[in-house]
């Protein structure tokens, strides 16, 4: 199964593993799932820590690069496609970067891993 890991599952994931919900964590576990990280995510996380809202366990990059090893994801670019489709979607979430999984979840036909119930007007699969 293809999951597309939020930004706060992904740190959770490598920061504090007992904040994930039990779904989540034997998904985020299982070797036979493809997980996928939106280039928005990193981007986002990167924003955080530069703003000073969020703390990592150890400097950006080499977290970041731990983060896609550990947990072999694969990044999900940005692409037209997603930018047209977030442009379209109802604001039923405020966060651009949110929307922006909504839309890769859409078109990529898979499920977001994400304790965020805000997600769910949309439509998508959602798994915690």
């Amino acid at each position: 199964m293809r999951l597309l890991v939020d930004a706060h599952a992904v740190i959770w994931a490598v920061d504090d593993p007992s904040k994930l919900g039990l779904q989540a964590t034997t998904a985020l576990q299982d070797p036979g799932n493809d997980l996928v990280l939106s280039a928005g995510t990193i981007w986002e996380i990167a924003i955080k820590v530069g703003l000073g809202k969020l703390s990592l366990s150890m400097l950006y990059r080499e977290w970041m690069h731990r983060a896609i090893t550990d947990l072999a994801l694969t990044v999900l670019p940005i692409t037209v496609e997603y930018a047209e489709v977030q442009g379209s979607l109802p604001r039923h979430h405020g966060d651009p970067f949110d929307r922006l999984l909504v839309a890769q979840a859409q078109v990529e036909n898979i499920t977001l891993v994400s304790a965020d119930p805000g997600f769910d007007p949309y439509g998508i699969s959602r798994l915690w």
